[in-house]
């Protein structure tokens, strides 16, 4: 939110069309899917009662988990894409030199 300048498009992530299309997707879907299977076949009548309350409940569903996850994404701090880690290689003992094993590698064992 407060990399936002006024007068510009939001980026996806930040807008409210990326968890409406995602729950449009969603309620569509389950429209045809219960439209389709509560009918029990196609000599019978479709039930659309029951496929627009199975929409209706995919959407809000989809849309209220769509809103939680983008409410709980961050930004990695800057210093962690840099290569800063801890660098495991499975050829060196845990904080071995690759001197100090006497020249001989062992290979991995079951790792």
């Amino acid at each position: 939110m407060a990399d936002q300048t006024p007068g510009e498009p939001r980026k996806m992530r930040t807008s409210v069309k990326g968890p409406l299309m995602f729950s449009a997707f969603f309620a569509v879907l389950a429209f045809v899917a219960v439209l389709i299977f509560a009918s029990g076949g196609s000599a019978r009548v479709p039930r659309f009662d029951l496929a627009f309350t199975g929409a209706g409940i995919a959407f809000i569903v989809s849309l209220v988990v769509a809103a939680m996850l983008s409410m709980s994404y961050k930004e990695n701090a800057d210093h962690l894409g840099k290569g800063s880690g801890v660098n495991l290689s499975s050829k060196r003992p845990h904080g071995g030199s690759p001197d100090s094993s006497g020249g001989t590698e062992t290979p991995d064992a079951g790792h």
